[in-house]
């Protein structure tokens, strides 16, 4: 993922509302939103190239979702950074031992954000910082820095996450991550990609020739535990292939 924006709030009729967007290579081999065969309970997308995901629930309300760290020129991890959203879900770790046993072997991977919680935590880990953080009620966004790191898409999208929760909808959620206007050059990072890749990479949704936001996904918890999933999938320049819709 290169973008989530969630809301926290224990004890609401909808506890965790997250809307997402997975930035990828378009050539990397990917497995829409499904329920895993090998892994019951488990329903996700695919990475199909390392096996592991970006974004999932699993078994006693367990969710887990995953952003890079953007640093050029670091160092390739010898793991997946994917293994360790699939990792959580299939497991049986609370989320704190989890993270704490994640933050042990961070090294093994590329930088990341790790985002892990079930009906009662949500707690986070920077990969960089190295301690897990138990999260407190709020609306909060993750992309390719720390946590509320304030890029300008991450503003936009969490500001528009904020205006949605009084009456949230999934449809307007996935308007929400379909934004493709970048930001202005005099608000852009400065992540050492250059000016060309920090301003396609600046908007919400993503689109070019062969790199952009493969899918956009939008979860929905409500204070009985049901879980609402909907997922845009997309190929080059931002074309719209698919959408699934489950409920578990």
């Amino acid at each position: 993922m290169c973008l989530i924006v969630f809301a926290w709030r224990p004890g609401h009729a909808l506890p965790l509302i997250v809307a997402a967007n997975r930035d990828e290579f378009y050539a990397r081999p990917t497995q829409a939103l499904a329920a895993w065969e090998d892994a019951p309970g488990v329903y996700a997308g695919r990475d199909l190239e390392a096996g592991g995901t970006w974004l999932g629930v699993g078994p006693q309300g367990r969710f887990a979702a995953l952003t890079n760290i953007r640093e050029p020129g670091q160092p390739l991890g010898s793991r997946s950074r994917g293994e360790l959203v699939a990792a959580y879900l299939q497991g049986t770790l609370s989320v704190t031992a989890y993270l704490e046993q994640v933050a042990s072997r961070r090294g093994l991977y590329s930088g990341f954000n790790l985002l892990a919680g079930d009906h009662h935590q949500l707690a986070y880990l920077n990969a960089r910082q190295g301690m897990p953080r138990l999260l407190q009620p709020g609306t909060y966004g993750l992309s390719n820095a720390g946590l509320d790191t304030p890029w300008p898409k991450l503003i936009k999208a969490r500001s528009g996450l904020e205006r949605l929760l009084d009456a949230a909808d999934p449809q307007r959620l996935l308007e929400l991550l379909a934004d493709d206007a970048p930001a202005a050059d005099a608000e852009l990072p400065e992540t050492g990609v250059g000016m060309a890749t920090e301003k396609l990479l600046s908007s919400v949704f993503i689109a070019s020739q062969t790199y952009g936001t493969r899918a956009s996904t939008v979860l929905m918890v409500d204070d009985q535990g049901t879980r609402r999933l909907v997922e845009r999938s997309f190929g080059p320049f931002g074309g719209q292939l698919r959408e699934v819709s489950l409920e578990v």
